[in-house]
């Protein structure tokens, strides 16, 4: 990776002209970068200048946007959406006849509905052997469709892996640059037939996006692994959220198809090579930081209107004074729109001063927010993982969402508050897999750093 020609990755690199700057919340600067046709990005130092000739750590946030139409949040300019290559991937295992099935028929039923001739709709089904119900065609005549959609039956057992690998197999039939390919699986129970290994199954998961699919996992009921789901969605870059009652199934069904139809950048990837003395201490999403002065980071897809926060946490040793690019990067991203691979170049500008009032400053509020937010992840892993081991009560732990959800509210993260409050009360009423379920979603969210543009 080269993000710049003249950037010397063994050395911190003194800028011999002043940053592009522009005013940031809080009386801060930011670096300006300029728009693209889907994305804009901006760059914003924890404090204007930190300590000179010493140790220092400072926080960055990147923001990537995906501006809508003026006062339309998820519509783009033209007043067009980009078509979808869509699979609907249905577990119909024996566990899922009745209600449960009948429920995801309507909800696949809605989608069709919703759906243009522009689009592009596979369906495939599991249990023990996996079918394809509808291989990839235009959605021109919408009754056949949801006619095959009732006739699905429940099976037997639950062969998730290659359910996932039969969908994308219809996915990549379409080679169309111009659409977005996702693939939306439901499933209500552990893995029971096929390969059933955690870790064969989240790998096969990253293995789908590197085809330039992103895949979205819903799980519904008491009985599916919350942790193998979540870390499935994560890896593939899409969504994941917990179903509690069948009812629920098709107004899940039209939140997911809502994003998707708003899609304006794909495959987004985060390069970064950091300078020398420089040291990469915490990255949003990520438990463990690479160990790497360079590294490459997966972004989740980015909805039109929506924002996405990374918040990259630096540790500097004794630099001079003076203006120096501590990192360089570039953000690549597929334009939904126009199909076409694009890229962002960015720089990670930082002050070095002798003078401690400036050093001294306290963080940019905007910054020091998705810095707690960044943060936030690990303490609902943290709550959940006292919960099944017992280290803490159902008050302590209720205690400790609360905190969270605190921190939600103030960053006006609407679906991640009530997440909590909803595990909160399950929590109360003795229903505690119900709360770990439900928490898992607010950790992919979290661990994506995507939110609302705001009202």
């Amino acid at each position: 990776m080269d993000p710049t020609s003249a950037f010397n990755p063994q050395q911190t690199q003194a800028m011999t002209t002043p940053p592009t700057i522009g005013a940031a919340p809080g009386g801060q600067v930011t670096t300006a970068m300029a728009p693209v046709r889907a994305l804009q990005a901006r760059i914003v130092p924890g404090r204007a200048a930190t300590l000179a000739n010493g140790p220092a750590r400072e926080p960055f946030l990147l923001e990537l946007s995906a501006p809508g139409a003026a006062g339309l949040p998820g519509v783009a300019a033209t007043g067009q959406r980009t078509p979808l290559n869509l699979c609907l991937v249905i577990d119909r295992s024996g566990s899922m006849e009745g209600l449960p099935l009948e429920y995801v028929k309507q909800a696949c039923a809605y989608v069709v509905d919703l759906l243009s001739p522009n689009d592009v709709l596979s369906i495939v089904t599991f249990e023990e052997t996996v079918d394809v119900l509808m291989p990839p065609q235009r959605v021109t005549q919408k009754e056949p469709i949801k006619a095959g959609i009732a006739r699905i039956q429940a099976g037997n057992t639950t062969n998730l892996y290659d359910g996932v690998s039969l969908a994308a197999q219809q996915l990549t039939q379409l080679n169309d640059p111009g659409r977005v390919s996702r693939m939306v699986v439901l499933t209500d129970g552990d893995p029971t037939a096929g390969i059933k290994d955690f870790s064969a199954l989240v790998t096969h998961a990253g293995e789908v996006k590197s085809r330039g699919i992103s895949a979205t996992f819903l799980g519904f009921g008491p009985e599916y692994n919350e942790e193998l789901l979540a870390a499935m969605a994560k890896k593939a870059g899409g969504n994941y959220a917990y179903i509690a009652r069948p009812e629920l199934i098709p107004e899940v069904f039209r939140m997911e198809l809502d994003k998707l139809l708003t899609v304006a950048a794909t495959n987004l990837r985060l390069e970064v090579k950091l300078a020398r003395w420089v040291r990469l201490r915490g990255l949003t999403g990520l438990p463990t930081p690479p160990g790497d002065r360079e590294f490459t980071v997966p972004l989740a897809d980015l909805e039109r209107g929506a924002v996405l926060q990374q918040v990259l946490d630096l540790e500097f040793t004794n630099h001079p004074l003076g203006d120096y690019r501590v990192a360089a990067g570039r953000l690549h991203y597929d334009d939904a729109g126009t199909g076409r691979p694009e890229s962002i170049e960015l720089d990670f500008v930082m002050e070095f001063t002798a003078d401690a009032a400036r050093y001294g400053a306290p963080l940019n509020p905007e910054v020091s927010q998705a810095h707690q937010m960044a943060q936030a992840s690990r303490a609902v892993e943290q709550t959940i993982m006292g919960l099944k081991t017992g280290a803490l009560n159902v008050t302590q732990a209720v205690n400790e969402l609360q905190k969270t959800q605190m921190l939600l509210v103030q960053d006006g993260r609407v679906q991640e508050a009530q997440e909590v409050t909803l595990a909160m009360r399950a929590l109360q009423s003795g229903q505690a897999g119900q709360a770990e379920k439900t928490l898992m979603g607010t950790v992919v969210n979290l661990d994506q750093g995507k939110k609302s543009a705001g009202p």
